[in-house]
């Protein structure tokens, strides 16, 4: 399959970077230059190649307010491009953080630096990156930092998160960091629970359910199959997991999808958001994509481009893990 817009951009950042790293002669400040450099340019490309519309930012509120106060629930997201998904699924989440803590100030950090880049040009909306969103609460003498991200997992993009915050032990008198989403069993349960109720319309028995999630390298892929275990030892055995990037892969979906027997399956995305991965890899029309390669295997396809944070009971979850994270600090 092609790649496509950020998801094509991430990947030349990459070769821009492990090239520049292959040097080998270059100082800490040229590499942190060049890194700039490299993201700039993907932003740049990606503001050539975009033709699509993802809503108005003018709608989303980027939380990076000063006069926080002493109280701070930092919510940190990957983040992404589409407006519309950015308001509806991560503003969501952090509305419901707002309202379940009113003694914090609820703001937002993104760990993706090309989506704060283009975002920021081509809408002209500033969000800070987790540490500008640290530096900030310093600046605003934060005493009691709880910081809550939107993780599905606990893989490489939460130890990175857990590994700078500890660089800011001394800055504040009280920190404490949330769970990700799927990290007990009972959140296993709960989310299943939860995506179940989203797609009962179509729990026709005749119909396959499935769920598309990103996928790691690292040790934490291991989510998606306890996820899959998790439907069928409760009885959903249409409903199907798989990954963009690791396993279960979508022809191990599309084969257990045809061995057992169904003829139209529905796709929706297994990650917070409805972004690049969704619009694209998930529903998009080009080959390779899940919708493309279900139909040429046979099947009717439904796809419906939502992401996980716009469910309530998602937005819930997220709440209780971080209502740990404050309870930690008493």
């Amino acid at each position: 399959m092609k790649l496509k817009r950020l998801g094509a951009l991430l990947l030349s950042a990459s070769l821009m970077l492990a090239a520049l790293t292959a040097c080998g002669s270059q100082t800490a400040d040229d590499k942190a230059e060049d890194t700039k450099g490299a993201d700039t340019a993907a932003a740049e490309q990606a503001d050539d190649e975009e033709n699509y519309e993802t809503g108005d930012a003018g709608l989303d509120n980027p939380l990076n307010q000063d006069e926080i106060g002493e109280n701070e629930l930092l919510v940190v997201s990957f983040g992404t491009s589409y407006n519309d998904s950015r308001r509806e699924t991560i503003g969501a989440i952090e509305a419901a953080m707002q309202k379940a803590f009113p003694d914090y100030s609820v703001r937002r950090g993104f760990t993706s630096q090309i989506i704060i880049d283009h975002v920021n040009k081509r809408d002209g909306e500033k969000i800070d990156n987790v540490t500008e969103a640290l530096d900030r609460a310093v600046a605003n003498g934060v005493k009691n930092l709880v910081v809550q991200p939107t993780h599905l997992m606990n893989g490489l993009e939460y130890t990175d998160l857990k590994n700078e915050l500890a660089g800011y032990s001394d800055s504040f008198e009280k920190i404490a960091l949330g769970e990700p989403l799927l990290t007990s069993d009972d959140d296993f349960q709960k989310v299943m629970n939860a995506i179940v109720d989203a797609t009962k319309e179509y729990d026709d028995g005749e119909t396959a359910i499935c769920f598309m999630g990103h996928g790691t390298e690292a040790d934490s892929n291991s989510v998606y199959t306890k996820m899959q275990e998790t439907l069928t030892a409760a009885g959903h055995t249409n409903y199907f997991v798989g990954t963009v990037e690791a396993t279960p892969s979508l022809d191990d979906v599309i084969a257990a999808v045809k061995e057992s027997g169904f003829k139209k399956v529905v796709l929706r995305p297994l990650m917070i958001v409805a972004g690049d991965h969704a619009n694209n890899d998930m529903a998009g029309d080009e080959d390779g994509s899940w919708k493309t390669e279900f139909e040429k295997a046979g099947f009717e396809v439904t796809t419906v481009v939502e992401g996980l944070g716009g469910l309530t009971d998602i937005q819930n979850l997220f709440v209780a893990h971080a209502q740990a994270a404050v309870d930690s600090l008493k």
